[in-house]
């Protein structure tokens, strides 16, 4: 069974191969034109196809440095979500993928920067060995060129006995190439998603070096180490007959004149650069609006409930905002998922305690056993965002498949405060008339907080009339012998005994199989959205389940699978 899930991947295969077409078109055109242009032809007899690789590769790096900006611009891709008319259906899923985009550019660069790398170095052996003994003939004469007045050099190579190393790292060329590469190595060392699990501070550190590649890529080309003849030159010495009558260079061949390519990796990335000020600049007026902090809650495990008031700030269930807390760095911004409904008049975040910076939190807002401060004490915390995320879709499905593993089910706290809100309003139409929410935990102590919440709501929608409405299925991972022995022996109550629910807990892991096929079965000729946030070894589970139960018939059931992401 396929269906129109084959939609949704068929745009992602469409945007991929639009990128490696252009990058190829790219390619191909820029090494024919060196190949075959005439004002380079001197300078392929001494360095051969080498130019046409190193420049092809250089245009295809300045095309995918353009868009390396462009996927994690948050305030683009949260208006292209917001307002316009073109981002609907498929193609906004798309712009979920901006991160999955922003990584492909990424390979994109760091392959063509080698190609480039690799060429150069070999053009720096052409451009050496054109000035030793052995070299003869046109070769030798075109490296001479630029020891006598009124003459250009073509060879920046001097004479034989200069270190190549050393009269690299004295020009523009050579300084800017190892500068963007030591950039390059330190920002694609760090996004390892090993360095990002164990120091997410080191990668958001080491990200931001790509300052130092985009002006050294700005000005790499400024050096003009690859020189061609100049179009005044070309029309006194032709080339086709001159480069056969060396012999006659003086007499029916004016000496030909070189200059350097004029530098265009500027034009390229201009406009990304521009637009990261303009976020630089929006952030920075984010960052000087006030935050009121209403409340400070310590949960069981670790996790701290922030809840914040800031003016005209309007958000939708699902989004996400960046915290930077300046009292423990003045650089760092951290993205957490919103926990409160856009119905309440507060907005509300969930930190658990993972890595330095937010154990720093936990521990500055009196988190971890410690007395909770006064408002007033409380250290200052800028707040930026919110932005759109693939979750802000799931009231745009009659039926939603919600799964959330481990700390990823923070994101559906605000959607399920949402969902209550939109019930309980009898003025509310929503599209939405069905939520199957599926937790999977290996310890539900860690998460407390959001079982208190599915409680409440499981209390408040039972007394309106609409317990149908959400169906929820809790999966415990982990457990031990006496806790075992100590549910098998209260399994008959009314209430559950590990989360006090009406609906029982399930132990182990689901079968996926089994899910998919009773909600295809409940919902014959539904759209139905999927909505994850968790690890990926999961994410491919669900993706293929996808796939499987997704009709062929256009008015079968068709599931479409969103993944939370930022």
């Amino acid at each position: 069974m396929m269906g129109c899930w084959i939609l949704n991947e068929s745009l992602s295969i469409i945007l991929v191969l639009s990128w490696l077409g252009v990058n190829l078109y790219l390619f191909i055109d820029t090494f024919y034109w060196y190949e075959e242009e005439e004002s380079f032809l001197y300078t392929r007899v001494m360095l051969g196809s080498t130019l046409a690789w190193a420049r092809a590769s250089a245009v295809c790096l300045n095309f995918n440095c353009m868009l390396i900006l462009l996927p994690v611009s948050r305030n683009l891709i949260s208006f292209l979500r917001g307002t316009s008319t073109c981002f609907r259906g498929p193609w906004r899923r798309q712009l979920d993928k901006n991160l999955k985009f922003h990584k492909l550019v990424a390979y994109g660069i760091v392959i063509n920067a080698t190609i480039h790398i690799v060429a150069h170095l070999f053009n720096l052996e052409h451009y050496h060995w054109s000035q030793s003994p052995e070299a003869e003939g046109l070769v030798a004469a075109l490296s001479k060129l630029g020891d006598t007045p009124n003459e250009t050099y073509l060879n920046p190579i001097r004479t034989f006995h200069t270190n190549t190393i050393t009269e690299l790292l004295t020009t523009i060329a050579g300084i800017t190439g190892l500068l963007i590469s030591l950039a390059l190595i330190l920002i694609l060392t760090s996004s390892t998603e090993f360095i990002r699990q164990v120091s997410y501070e080191l990668f958001w550190y080491t990200h931001h070096v790509f300052i130092i590649f985009f002006i050294g890529l700005a000005i790499h080309g400024a050096g003009r180490i690859v020189r061609g003849q100049t179009p005044e030159s070309l029309l006194l010495h032709n080339v086709s007959f001159c480069r056969d009558h060396l012999e006659e260079w003086q007499a029916r061949c004016p000496v030909p004149q070189f200059s350097g390519k004029e530098p265009s990796a500027w034009k390229w990335v201009l406009g990304p650069m521009v637009l990261y000020a303009c976020e630089r600049i929006i952030r920075f007026w984010r960052f000087q609006q006030e935050v009121i902090i209403t409340k400070v809650v310590s949960h069981p495990s670790g996790v701290l409930e922030l809840c914040m008031k800031k003016r005209d700030f309007k958000m939708a269930p699902g989004q996400y905002v960046l915290i930077q807390c300046p009292s423990i760095s003045t650089l760092e911004w951290h993205p957490f998922t919103l926990t409160s409904a856009p119905q309440e008049d507060f907005f509300s975040v969930h930190i658990r305690a993972a890595g330095d910076w937010t154990e720093a939190l936990c521990k500055a807002f009196g988190a971890e056993g410690q007395p909770l401060k006064e408002p007033w004490k409380l250290p200052r915390l800028a707040v930026d965002g919110p932005f759109g995320a693939a979750l802000t879709d799931v009231f745009h499905y009659p039926v939603s498949m919600c799964i959330a593993a481990g700390i990823g089910v923070t994101p559906f706290a605000a959607l399920l405060k949402s969902i209550w809100y939109q019930c309980c309003e009898a003025q509310t139409q929503c599209k939405l008339n069905k939520v199957y929410f599926y937790w999977i935990c290996r310890d539900p102590g860690a998460f407390e907080w959001f079982a208190d919440l599915l409680l409440s709501l499981e209390t408040k929608m039972s007394e309106q009339g609409k317990a149908h409405f959400l169906s929820y299925h809790i999966f415990l991972t982990g457990w031990d012998e006496n806790q075992a022995f100590h549910i098998a022996l209260h399994w008959d109550e009314n209430a559950d005994v590990i989360t006090g629910l009406r609906q029982k807990t399930f132990y182990g892991r689901p079968n996926w199989n089994h899910e998919f096929q009773q909600v295809a079965f409940s919902h014959p000729s539904s759209n139905i959205g999927v909505f994850f946030c968790g690890p990926k070894a999961l994410s491919k589970i669900l993706q293929r389940m996808c796939r499987l139960y997704s009709s062929a018939d256009p008015r079968g059931v068709h599931f479409y699978y969103n993944r939370e992401s930022f």
